[in-house]
């Protein structure tokens, strides 16, 4: 695929997905907001530009992720004049995490404006997006789908066409209930564990050798038994999900009972001063007298 590709967005996720697309050999011209955290990126062979706008003059296909509803509206001038000509015949390929019905909304507006839209989260934090091992889901327009899937393979391990906007959103709020209600049973389970005084890497050894083991439960017993809580998902993040996948159930009448469980704790996990570690921090929640746990 040959057309000329943009990227909005160089935080967590979108640098590691920026490197992903240059070592596939894309040419690549991306945008950040601080433009020096942009600088891995343009020295493995991007090119910077000075503002979103010209970034979306150089770019055929934009890949967008950035930190909310709010930081796509901006960047994209989308409450401005300058909005329709910034994305008429590009295609934004949206692939952060939003509500489903602002999705649709900006795919209406982006199609009413001559562009085309697709929504593409991934399932995943840092780690999977530097190893091309996310999984993406796709919804909008068939042709816009199989015209943006070649440009999402260095990054997926696999990719799933969901259906129209917002398929993709609704699917991902799915599996990130899965995520968020395992990691904070894995939480659980290790308080327990440690609370009876067992030993914590044999407790790590029956986990891991059993039906339950997962990469993320890997990933998280590690960083339990080291103390490391640098964010791979962060707890700010993940509560921002929390909302989002209660948001998804209210409008279907779905009852989320331990969604509404993990709220209350990863809500409590940010008062404690942990919102930019990583979700594992959620065990501090659960200790009795947690409020002592200072920010780190």
């Amino acid at each position: 695929m040959n057309a000329r590709l943009g990227f909005l967005g160089l935080g967590g996720m979108g640098r590691p997905m920026a490197l992903r697309l240059l070592g596939a050999g894309h040419e690549l011209v991306v945008w950040n907001r601080t433009a020096a955290r942009a600088a891995p990126v343009v020295a493995a062979g991007a090119r910077l530009a000075a503002t979103p706008a010209e970034l979306l003059a150089a770019a055929e296909v934009v890949v967008v992720m950035l930190a909310d509803e709010a930081a796509v509206d901006t960047v994209l001038a989308r409450d401005t004049p300058a909005f329709a000509g910034l994305v008429r015949g590009r295609t934004v390929v949206h692939t952060g995490t939003v509500s489903a019905g602002w999705s649709k909304g900006l795919e209406a507006d982006v199609r009413a404006a001559g562009g085309r839209y697709v929504e593409a989260p991934v399932s995943g934090s840092r780690t999977p997006a530097e190893e091309g091992a996310l999984v993406g889901m796709l919804a909008g327009d068939p042709d816009d789908v199989a015209r943006v899937r070649p440009l999402l393979a260095p990054l997926c391990a696999r990719i799933v066409d969901c259906g129209p906007v917002p398929s993709a959103l609704r699917m991902k709020f799915a599996v990130n209930t899965v995520l968020i209600t395992l990691v904070a049973g894995l939480a659980e389970a290790w308080r327990l564990a440690t609370a009876h005084g067992l030993d914590p890497q044999l407790f790590t050894e029956v986990l891991d050798a059993g039906p339950m083991a997962s990469p993320v439960s890997r990933s998280k017993l590690g960083k339990l038994r080291t103390g490391d809580l640098t964010a791979q998902a962060a707890i700010d993040d993940v509560l921002k999900n929390c909302r989002l996948v209660r948001e998804s159930a209210r409008e279907v009448g779905s009852p989320a009972p331990l969604m509404e469980a993990c709220l209350q704790l990863f809500t409590r996990a940010a008062d404690l001063g942990l919102g930019k570690e990583d979700m594992v921090a959620v065990l501090h929640a659960l200790d009795e007298g947690a409020e002592g746990v200072g920010a780190r």
